[in-house]
């Protein structure tokens, strides 16, 4: 799966070219100390998942009607994914979902289904509603195809910044992080979560996927239980150094970002620039992926 997997990242490219932002680059020094963020959040839908979302409905045939349950991300990013290819789209989220996040789901066209306080509930509701003829259930990313969608943003990396030795990304499911082991070209992922919402450190020790807390403010985004057997084949198999955070970090993290260069993120994608400020991020020329910025914020 993985040799296969490394080649759709480029397939992939081409196949999302039209449709999604080469996202730039900001070459910066913090604290004396230079770094390069990939400013994902930027990406049309505000977070990098229209990325693997398109990429799984432009892969196989065409389906009459597209599902999917999300946390928020994901679904904003198959909303958009589906209304790009004309076809209808319904996403399940829990009644915990931001509203900033279901703002956005129905802004881009998708119908919003809320059911249950727990992800778990939305995407049984969700499954349920996709087995019937000619409905598409777009995994958010326990799926080859969204993994190599989400290993692009990796691949802009290494053609925008060859010099980079690693790269940090955050860690929900894991969709985001196999696809920089896989569009890295062999550069370092740096896996970063919160303390309480570890699943990928979890299943590293464990040595396979296991259910993990979810408690953190980074959670409507990397709130998965538990990381995807997909991405785990892929992070368990390439060069992966697994970091954690606390809470209060992140949200230091995202201050820093607006105080310093004013850019706006939610907490999830301040998560590997938290692990870089603290200094555990490993290379002398890291890039740090800033992933999302789909909540309601002001600093």
């Amino acid at each position: 799966m993985t040799a296969t997997l490394a080649y759709d990242v480029a397939a992939a490219a081409e196949r999302l070219r039209p449709h999604v932002r080469h996202t730039p680059l900001l070459r910066a020094e913090v604290d004396g100390k230079p770094v390069v963020l990939k400013l994902e959040h930027l990406q049309r839908t505000g977070s990098f998942k229209l990325r693997g979302a398109l990429n799984a409905l432009l892969t196989g045939e065409r389906p009459d009607r597209v599902v999917t349950a999300s946390g928020g991300n994901h679904g904003i990013g198959v909303a958009a994914a589906a209304a790009i290819l004309g076809l209808p789209a319904t996403v399940y989220v829990p009644t915990s979902v931001p509203e900033g996040k279901a703002r956005r789901i129905e802004g881009a066209g998708a119908r919003l289904v809320r059911v249950g306080d727990r992800y778990a509930d939305a995407a049984a509701a969700a499954h349920e509603a996709a087995a019937k003829p000619g409905v598409r259930y777009v995994e958010a990313y326990n799926d080859p195809a969204v993994v190599a969608g989400q290993g692009t943003a990796a691949a802009e990396i290494v053609r925008d910044a060859p010099e980079v030795d690693s790269i940090a990304v955050a860690v929900g499911g894991g969709g985001l992080a196999a696809g920089v082991a896989l569009g890295g070209g062999g550069r370092l992922t740096v896996a970063v979560e919160p303390e309480h919402c570890a699943g990928l450190h979890a299943a590293l020790a464990a040595g396979k996927p296991v259910d993990a807390e979810v408690n953190s403010v980074a959670s409507s985004a990397l709130g998965a239980t538990r990381v995807g057997e997909v991405p785990f084949e892929v992070l368990s198999t390439h060069p992966v150094r697994s970091l954690l955070v606390p809470d209060d970090e992140i949200l230091a993290a995202r201050d820093r970002l607006w105080e310093e260069f004013r850019l706006a993120v939610e907490p999830a994608a301040a998560v590997s620039f938290a692990a870089w400020l603290r200094g555990t991020v490993p290379g002398e020329r890291p890039c740090v992926i800033l992933c999302g910025a789909n909540t309601d914020w002001l600093p």
